[in-house]
């Protein structure tokens, strides 16, 4: 398969204008997951879908709190009719803050009916119990700009607060930070689990500015001795057992075999970028590959290619839980998130994530090599060579989407994403249809399409080729690694230093080298007989691999030796009390998939789930993802210490607390056991 021919004609056929006025359509409904907006969406596409002559349905699963998919609990749908929020003491300054019919996002999402008058608290931030000491919150409503959700179980669940206002912005460095935005209200929304004793309650969302004012305003009364500001609620919304939508289409191949792009439908009105526009590049993608095979300018495939568009996670979790025996055929996958940003406008770059190490496999290096041929559209002056404007890169694994869920080894479905990040305006008011453009949109729909053609089309050459091409990515990406810790070697003055940065790059070596023969291997699923071919490059791989530890072996020795060092180690660190549980930790988890956050720390009591959100937020880096990742190796073959380690390989961190206590934390809901140590 000539890819070169595959991508022009798939680029001649995607239309970025069209996309865009898919995003529009899509825009104009407020697609809070469970809720008559979604649907209203879900409705258009299938339309679109079934227009475009497609094979397309809508799936309809339980929304209730008596559904679980796998480790997701399901939840009631949820309608909002009105909600206004007046100031209207003191007097002389009443007006209103916020009107659901304006701008969807200036209510907090999923919030509870309310009709009243409350006197508004200020917080510092909301996430101790010992801000909450001599503070009468009761029957109030608390100002904050930290995380909803903490907050609320403190405020809400333990001292009887009746609601919530924010008026945060988080950063987005660095592109955003709070001030870049003054007049911009934040997504923000409640999670309710339908637990018992769960206390819900209603919130509104302000902007900075008009927090930085009733902040003030609240100060200034308390200062002088004068009664408190108040506010008047009014908030007509429902709760009710309903559905979710799963919309699907498929262009049919010969096999049971599948290829699954897949973007999420849901987010507030707007949410142009965050993700109507992943939503209308997977529909242009379906569109264009259904025209060029239906007219016969793309043979018909081997595997079906389907698309997917559901609620983010949820509708992942529910659309796997009933389709188990199909995951075995699905072969692969690509996630579709942010896709049309206009990079002048957001800062944003155009990303391809790469799925997690432990589910290593062909899917990224194919990826990376159709996105080369695509960004490749100005020439230079002679016309010699080619590049783009366009700001692109590869990052590893961060999860937060779909993939997350589709790459987990339980599941075992390779998914990449495309997203572009960061973007000034993330889930915000300002996420709307003039920053998003339709050639970003062009780009996402024709790498995607011919991502998923050609896996759907490969076979014997297709394989062959894709084992060579992921060779020489191989290759040099363990030349960068190896030539990153000979760097490292030269950066310190202490030869313990040059020490540790050799014995690591030789860990690392060994890491990479057994995850590219895995991928290598994983080949099997486009084409059977290509075992042989992936022996014989995976034993080339082992000599590059060593060639590399003789240079780094003789770059450490050269620079002992300028040192005046020895050349005898330090003995090594003694470990601390965390990597000393850690290595008697033998975890293997119960569950299929990830386990789902909202449903797993739903079961947790509020202190404990404010301990745990404490955990996180301590950490720069890494407090969200590195928990995904040790799930991913809790399979009962590896201690916990083990599995640390093996997230050092992969993303530099080393926090044997967080694994072990996120650990313990999925033992105790019943999650996960501890396998006995074997002697």
């Amino acid at each position: 398969m000539n890819l070169e021919t595959l991508l022009d004609r798939i680029s001649q056929a995607c239309s970025g204008p069209a996309a865009k006025d898919d995003v529009a359509a899509v825009i104009r409904n407020h697609r809070i997951q469970a809720s008559p907006g979604y649907r209203a969406a879900a409705a258009y596409v299938f339309d679109e879908l079934r227009r475009a002559g497609l094979e397309a349905q809508v799936e309809s699963y339980p929304a209730n709190y008596q559904t679980r998919f796998w480790t997701a609990g399901s939840f009631q749908e949820w309608a909002a009719d009105s909600a206004t929020l007046h100031l209207v003491e003191p007097a002389g300054q009443a007006r209103k803050l916020a009107d659901y019919r304006e701008l969807k996002l200036s209510l907090i999402q999923r919030s509870a009916p309310f009709s009243g008058e409350v006197e508004v608290v200020l917080l510092e931030d909301g996430l101790s119990e010992a801000e909450y000491e001599g503070l009468d919150v009761a029957g109030k409503i608390v100002l904050t700009r930290d995380m909803v959700e903490p907050v609320r179980q403190l405020a809400v669940e333990q001292y009887g607060a009746a609601g919530i206002l924010f008026d945060g912005v988080s950063s987005a460095p660095p592109v955003r930070e709070a001030i870049d935005l003054p007049d911009v209200r934040q997504y923000t929304s409640f999670w309710w689990s339908g637990r018992p004793g769960e206390k819900q309650c209603f919130g509104f969302v302000l902007s900075p500015r008009q927090g930085a004012w009733l902040r003030q305003l609240i100060r200034q009364r308390a200062a002088a001795g004068q009664p408190p500001v108040q506010l008047r609620a009014e908030v007509k919304t429902r709760f009710y057992d309903g559905h979710i939508e799963v919309v699907t289409a498929l262009i049919p191949g010969q096999s049971e075999d599948e290829v699954v792009l897949v973007s999420h439908l849901c987010h507030p009105q707007p949410s142009a970028n965050d993700n109507a526009s992943g939503v209308a590049a997977n529909l242009e993608a379906a569109r264009t590959l259904n025209r060029l095979i239906t007219t016969g300018e793309l043979p018909p495939p081997q595997r079906t290619i389907r698309f997917l568009w559901m609620p983010e996670m949820t509708g992942s979790y529910a659309y796997l839980s009933r389709h188990e025996a199909e995951i075995p055929h699905m072969v692969a996958g690509l996630n579709l998130d942010m896709v049309g940003e206009d990079q002048s406008q957001t800062g944003s770059v155009f990303l391809i994530e790469r799925p997690p190490d432990a589910a290593a496999s062909y899917a990224a290096d194919l990826l990376e090599s159709l996105r080369e041929r695509l960004f490749n559209e100005v020439k230079t002056y002679t016309g010699l060579d080619g590049y783009s404007l366009v700001r692109y890169a590869t990052t590893t694994f961060s999860g937060g989407s779909d993939h997350y869920i589709f790459s987990d080894p339980t599941v075992g479905v390779p998914m990449p994403m495309l997203i572009q990040w960061p973007d000034k305006f993330y889930h915000t008011s300002a996420d709307t249809l003039d920053k998003v453009d339709p050639a970003s949109l062009a780009r996402a729909g024709t790498l995607a399409a011919a991502y998923a053609y050609f896996i759907a089309a490969a076979g014997r050459d297709e394989a062959t080729w894709l084992a060579h091409e992921m060779t020489a990515r191989f290759q040099a990406r363990l030349a960068h690694l190896a030539q990153g810790h000979v760097t490292e070697m030269w950066a310190g003055d202490a030869p313990a230093a040059t020490h540790d940065s050799l014995a690591l790059a030789e860990r690392r070596l060994a890491y990479v080298l057994e995850r590219h023969q895995v991928a290598l291997h994983g080949l099997a699923r486009l084409w059977s007989e290509v075992e042989s071919l992936a022996e014989t490059l995976a034993s080339e791989a082992a000599g590059s691999v060593e060639q590399q530890r003789r240079r780094l072996q003789q770059a450490a020795g050269t620079r002992l030796a300028a040192l005046g060092a020895d050349g005898m180690a330090e003995p090594p660190a003694e470990a601390d009390e965390w990597e000393q549980k850690a290595a008697t930790l033998t975890p293997r988890r119960l569950y299929r998939g990830p386990g789902s956050a909202i449903g797993s720390l739903s079961a947790l009591s509020p202190a404990e789930r404010a301990d745990w959100f404490n955990v996180i937020r301590k950490r720069p880096a890494g407090g969200y993802t590195l928990p995904a990742l040790a799930e991913y190796w809790a399979d009962g073959r590896r201690t916990a210490l083990q599995i640390v380690e093996l997230i050092e390989m992969e993303t530099g961190l080393r926090d044997a607390e967080l694994v072990v206590r996120w650990f313990e934390l999925l033992r105790g809901l019943k999650l996960l056991i501890f396998e006995p140590v074997t002697l």
